[in-house]
């Protein structure tokens, strides 16, 4: 028997392969990944000078397809257009991309792409990080199609940050279609773009007062009331209302106050370390008394994972009376101390939820301010618009410097926005 040599061995094999590949069918095109860079224009929010850049992008798609089919297309950010600057540290899983991508050739189409909100924790002035985007396009023609990177969204902590190239694009990828057989085929743009909610301000309705009193009565409930909150932060303005309550406790001669919200706030849009946040209101006084009085609630005892909801807590203070009669209680001006900024809103027309019959105790409010310890500081009358200044506009209370965010990369600052969120973005979720 004669001995088969290497050569007739390796042939064997190959012979066995064909036929598996035959019994197989033809092999998927294998993928393919190029990358392309671009300068690139980035708008941040309102207020905030724009950055240019670099960006750098790898685009993965299939070498060949046919008509009919519906090919995945992969952007990687091999370098995002520029650096975390020295602010403040992005957590993990806040910031999330989306863009489009352009095809071109045989057929023309705009391909939306999205990634997920995952990233790692920041650091200030470390490299930006922005997960991989995914979209899908149905394929129409046959010939030869491009993909080429465009514009893209980077959203941070419910801000958005909008970069577009500053000069053509190379093309990063080309599928080779073939004719495929069926019925005639039609384009299916691909996925679309979610836009950043936008929060529309709920008319304000004047609700009357609630007269309150009695020798005996000790607890006293007020009437919730709507109001419109302006807030002015380094990033943009922002408005929307907001359902208030005050109630009271009588002890002694003065009243112990607690200011609820009404509805709970937005989700949060990243995970919120503890004792971040911290809400305070100067409640108005009206009628016979006069000032204002200091309540606050405590900060967040415990981190907002992404995605849940941002309770606003119980505000608390002392109000001691300072004149004698039928006295009013207003919400004024809200303050917010959030991720080591500070954000003022104040009213643009408040409504008058409790009033009190009192009596005028020494060193009461009457033309000062109570604050909780009970104490009091005699000065001039402050109105509707509290602390806010008496121009009504908004104190600058110490993110008013934008010295510090000339630097800003695709999301510095996006915190700021967080304390006015807390109170001006306000889905119905859930009534107290």
């Amino acid at each position: 028997m004669r001995r088969r040599g290497p050569t007739a061995g390796r042939t064997g094999a190959l012979l066995v392969l064909c036929a598996a590949g035959v019994l197989l069918g033809p092999a998927v095109a294998p993928a393919q990944a190029a990358e392309v860079s671009y300068a690139t224009h980035c708008v941040p929010p309102a207020g905030i000078d724009p950055v240019d850049g670099t960006t750098k992008v790898e685009i993965t798609a299939p070498a060949t397809a046919k008509v009919g089919d519906t090919v995945d297309i992969g952007w990687k950010f091999v370098q995002a257009a520029s650096r975390n600057p020295d602010i403040i540290d992005l957590p993990a899983n806040s910031v999330q991309p989306s863009g489009v991508l352009k095809a071109a050739g045989a057929q023309t189409a705009d391909v939306a792409m999205r990634g997920p909100r995952e990233n790692p924790a920041i650091p200030k002035g470390g490299a930006m990080v922005l997960s991989d985007m995914k979209g899908a396009l149905k394929l129409t023609a046959a010939g030869e199609v491009t993909l080429t990177p465009d514009a893209y969204t980077v959203n941070a902590m419910s801000t958005d940050t909008k970069c577009a190239p500053k000069e053509t694009v190379q093309k990063a990828a080309t599928i080779q279609v073939t004719a495929g057989g069926g019925g005639t085929p039609t384009a299916t743009p691909t996925g679309t773009t979610t836009p950043t909610p936008t929060h529309t301000a709920t008319p304000t309705h004047t609700a009357s007062p609630t007269a309150t009193g009695g020798t005996g009565q000790t607890d006293f409930t007020g009437k919730e009331v709507q109001v419109p909150y302006a807030c002015k932060t380094p990033i943009g303005d922002k408005a929307a209302t907001s359902p208030v309550q005050i109630n009271a406790r009588r002890n002694g001669g003065s009243y112990a106050l607690t200011v609820q919200f009404k509805k709970s706030v937005m989700d949060s849009p990243a995970q919120i370390p503890k004792d971040s946040v911290k809400p305070s209101m100067e409640v108005v006084l009206g009628g016979a008394d006069k000032g204002t009085v200091h309540v606050e609630g405590p900060a967040n005892a415990s981190p907002v994972k992404a995605g849940d909801p941002i309770e606003i807590p119980d505000l608390t203070g002392v109000y001691k009376p300072g004149a004698s009669g039928s006295s009013t209680l207003s919400p004024g001006v809200l303050t917010v101390k959030a991720l080591g900024t500070t954000t003022t809103c104040t009213p643009v027309k408040t409504a008058v939820s409790l009033t009190l019959d009192t009596t005028g105790q020494p060193g009461g409010a009457a033309g000062g301010t109570s604050t909780s310890g009970g104490s009091s500081s005699s000065g001039g009358t402050s109105g509707a618009s509290g602390s806010g200044g008496g121009d009504g506009g908004l104190a600058e209370t110490g993110a008013g410097d934008h010295g510090a965010l000339k630097a800003l990369g695709l999301v510095a600052g996006t915190a700021i926005l967080l304390g006015a969120a807390v109170f001006t973005c306000m889905p119905r979720r859930r009534t107290r």
